[in-house]
């Protein structure tokens, strides 16, 4: 079926079978390119002159609720879910049939009022395979965590027993907690607990009843607002919201006479608002879904309710959080290897297979919350609570979060709460005609660099909506938690710019921490862990921040993971000099120099790297030679050879040392030969700047799977590794392991070895010395074999080492370890070692 409104289609969501065994579709080229590509991102940003909000505030970070209060129900349950057991894709399938619209998605249909409509790309996929039921659990998950009570503050005391040192900063780090018991007492009081305060979006925005259609919004700056849209004509004189005393707008639609919905589904919606600025009419701030009419610049708020029988059910319970997290970073939009966009339903079916293939047990989707400006890389937000509209349709990605928990893997999202875009036709940036009303008013709250508004989270309002989005993506599309951007930048009003973070305490507590925005990260992790308890969360902050990774009942920020940016930008430094004048010293020292409890994610390199005008690791080491000598039946250069034995060792000591979990992002496992270029026109920037764009040119805007699939190229082989030592820590859970043990990091042999459970790594980081009869200490007696050798020509290398021979431990102390066992250690290679058996007879003491 196509929904059709005035400048848009919208196909449904093609009938899914959870066996997978189906041929998909040929993929269908865009018929129209996102206009807002070929804009600069100045061109949104019309700022309104006006006066302050007429809404004042009680202080400066309290505000009383705009609604009544909100009773919790009493009784609790757990609502987690067991893990589903991955069954084996099965080659021989039966040829899909593809179900055809009217209308080929790749043609233009002029429509009853004479504009041009144009199709999403969603594919449309038919399958014949046996249906399976929605899984209880998730089917009565929402309903079991809204009796969820989410656990009171503790005492926030034992920070200062995980680390004495912080007792020096009692005074700041006992007002923190204390603000945050205080706002939890509040929500308590007013809102009826942080559960309900957390359902913001069954109070405000489009709710549903059996009698009609309510609308709220606060916009305590508006002087008079009404309701329009495609269901009323868009007469601003139809549909006239009433303001309470909180500044919340309201109007109820009842139903039709024949009891069907007063606003069809899929059709545009905008409230107008005479605000201080003028007229304003504004995509609704609580939206589900927003869409760009081909040949348009500003979106539209599309009202989306589809009947029962044609929304998505979740058929797959989430997977468990997994031990050791290893997280594919994606952006779906840029995951074809066509020049294209690509679509949820085609990320479902060609990449996540894919990515578990691979042995990566989670993946990172970048760019889910919808934003005007393509190129931001989904950083400039404009509607929070709807996904992209570019890559399909809300059950589109509903169906892909629910193929990856088939796959077993978690799905985390690229969660942007940081800033909002300064976009002021689409977004909240003067969204009732003042700056002060999500935003901090003024200079502290435009980010410089960012060219977007900084939220002010110690507003009641801006809590109730930042909380109740985290909550939606995590309740209505099954995430399983979240990387929060740009966390730096909200825990401190210099937002890190021009700051070097030395480890100094004095850095971390002080005027400088925005304690409202570190309040509120302690809200959301609540929110998150305490109504979701297998839920992930992941901060990026590149400061350090003490307790950043401590559960808030304990004092702490509350975040699982921290990111751990430092790494990826010391492999940038180190590559821009010579391997030999690497220090091993200067990366044992970036790789382990992280806080004692609080766990990490490393990556050697994430999208901030593969962005044009960066370069990655694999361009870094090889550069044009990319271009020439990656195929096998090609002679290689030193060059590339010296590329594929580092870009294997990097990625291989930034995971056995660097953290607890570990991040790549696409095709960067198998070096990735394009930087990222979003499609961009020709720009004039108001100084008379001119910047050359790329033509609109989706080229460098997808991903090149197949050059890492091709047998034939040198690409594969880096593939291949990756997959090999992914599976290697699924097997050993070694970035876990409670045994680490660094026992050898020698400048002059340019050689690391480090012990990880019953694991040992050895690194030759020099560029032509290889060592035989080279003494390796450990800790576990027996027989060792070899586990994963970079230099296997199956990985691209030369094939110097055994992978049958039998290493036999020593008694006797060496790099004070209480044995040893001899190898060979060849130049620009790592190789683990795997204890086989404890019981093998020692050799004697030499």
């Amino acid at each position: 079926m196509v929904y059709t409104l005035p400048g848009i289609r919208l196909h449904t969501l093609p009938s899914i079978r959870v066996n997978d065994r189906r041929t998909v579709a040929a993929a269908a080229a865009s018929s129209s390119t996102n206009r807002s590509l070929m804009l600069r991102n100045d061109s949104f940003t019309r700022r309104f002159l006006g006066g302050r909000s007429t809404y004042e505030s009680v202080s400066p970070t309290f505000i009383v609720a705009a609604t009544e209060k909100m009773l919790v129900p009493g009784s609790q349950s757990d609502g987690s879910s067991s893990t589903d057991q991955l069954e084996a894709l099965d080659a021989d399938t039966d040829d899909s049939k593809i179900s055809e619209s009217e209308d080929s998605p790749d043609e233009e249909q002029v429509d009853e009022t004479g504009e041009i409509a144009s199709a999403v790309l969603v594919e449309d996929i038919a399958v014949r395979e046996e249906e399976t039921l929605p899984d209880p659990v998730i089917s009565e998950e929402s309903e079991a965590i809204k009796q969820t009570s989410i656990p009171p503050p503790g005492t926030g005391q034992r920070i200062y027993e995980i680390d004495p040192l912080l007792g020096n900063h009692r005074q700041h780090l006992e007002y923190r907690y204390s603000h945050y018991k205080k706002m939890r007492e509040s929500i308590d009081k007013y809102e009826g607990g942080l559960e309900a305060f957390s359902r913001g979006y069954e109070k405000f925005g489009f709710t549903r009843s059996e009698t009609g259609i309510t609308y709220r919004e606060w916009a305590p700056g508006a002087k008079s607002a009404s309701l329009i849209g495609d269901f009323n004509g868009w007469n601003p004189n139809a549909d006239v919201m009433t303001r309470n005393e909180f500044g919340v707008w309201e109007i109820f639609l009842p139903n039709n006479a024949d009891d069907s919905p007063p606003i069809p589904h899929c059709s545009r919606v905008k409230i107008r608002m005479d605000t201080p600025s003028g007229i304003k009419d504004s995509i609704p701030a609580w939206i589900k879904f927003s869409v760009q009419a081909p040949g348009e610049i500003p979106y539209n708020g599309i009202y989306y309710d589809p009947p029962e029988e044609e929304k998505y059910v979740f058929k797959h319970p989430r997977p468990k959080k997994p031990k050791s997290l290893r997280i594919y970073e994606a952006h779906v939009g840029m995951s074809s290897t066509e020049p294209r966009i690509n679509t949820y339903a085609n990320f479902r079916d060609d990449v996540l297979p894919r990515i578990k293939k691979l042995g990566y047990n989670a993946v990172q989707i970048m760019a889910i919350q919808e934003h005007s400006y393509y190129a931001s890389f989904g950083y400039h937000v404009t509607n929070f609570f709807a996904p992209s509209s570019r890559c399909g349709t809300p059950d589109d990605l509903k169906s892909m979060i629910d193929k990856a928990h088939e796959l077993g893997l978690v799905v985390l999202m690229d969660m942007v709460h940081s800033h909002a875009s300064n976009n002021t036709l689409d977004g909240l940036n003067m969204f009732d005609g003042t700056d002060s009303h999500y935003f901090h008013s003024g200079e502290r709250g435009y980010h410089c660099l960012w060219d977007s508004r900084l939220f002010n989270y110690g507003h009641w309002e801006v809590l109730r909506y930042l909380l109740s989005n985290a909550r939606w993506w995590l309740d209505e599309y099954k995430f399983d938690g979240f990387r929060f951007d740009g966390v730096t930048s909200m825990m401190y009003t210099h937002h890190g710019l021009q700051v070097g973070f030395t480890g100094n305490y004095n850095e971390y507590f002080g005027l400088a921490t925005d304690v409202d925005a570190v309040v509120y990260l302690m809200l959301v992790n609540d929110v998150i862990h305490g109504l979701f308890p297998e839920a992930i969360s992941i901060g990026e902050d590149v400061s350090g921040m003490p307790t950043f990774g401590i559960p808030v009942q304990d004092g702490g920020v509350g975040f699982d993971y921290r990111l751990h940016m430092a790494i990826a930008d010391k492999w940038i430094e180190l590559l821009k000099s010579r391997d030999e004048d690497w220090k091993m010293g200067d990366i044992v020292h970036t790789l382990t120099n992280r806080r004692w409890s609080e766990k990490c994610v490393a990556y050697a390199e994430s999208h901030d790297q593969a962005l044009v005008g960066d370069k990655t690791i694999a361009f870094w080491l090889m550069d044009k030679d990319m271009y020439e000598f990656m195929a096998l039946d090609r002679p290689s250069t030193p060059l590339i050879d010296r590329g594929i034995a580092l870009h294997k060792m990097i990625r291989l000591i930034t995971m056995g040392l660097g953290g607890e979990g570990y991040l790549n992002f696409m095709g960067n496992e198998f070096g990735h030969p394009e930087w990222i270029d979003f499609p961009r026109a020709d720009q004039r920037l108001p100084d008379g700047r001119f910047i050359n764009g790329n033509g609109n040119s989706f080229d460098k805007c997808r991903r090149r799977f197949d050059l890492g699939d091709a047998d034939y190229l040198r690409y594969h082989g880096l593939q291949e590794f990756d997959q090999a030592m992914q599976h290697l820590e699924e097997a050993h859970n070694f970035m876990t392991s409670g045994h680490q043990y660094i026992s050898r990091q020698h400048e002059a042999e340019r050689v690391i070895i480090f012990e990880r459970e019953d694991l040992v790594f050895v690194f030759n980081f020099h560029w032509y010395n290889s060592y035989s009869d080279y003494r390796v200490g450990c800790l576990h007696p027996g027989m060792y074999k070899i586990a994963l050798d970079s230099d296997d020509p199956l990985f691209g290398g030369f094939g110097r080492l055994d992978p049958e021979a039998e290493y036999f431990t020593f008694e006797g102390n060496h790099d004070n370890r209480p044995r040893s066992f001899m190898v060979y250690a060849p130049a620009r290679t790592a190789v683990v070692y795997k204890l086989i058996k404890d019981d093998a007879p020692a050799s004697v003491a030499k």
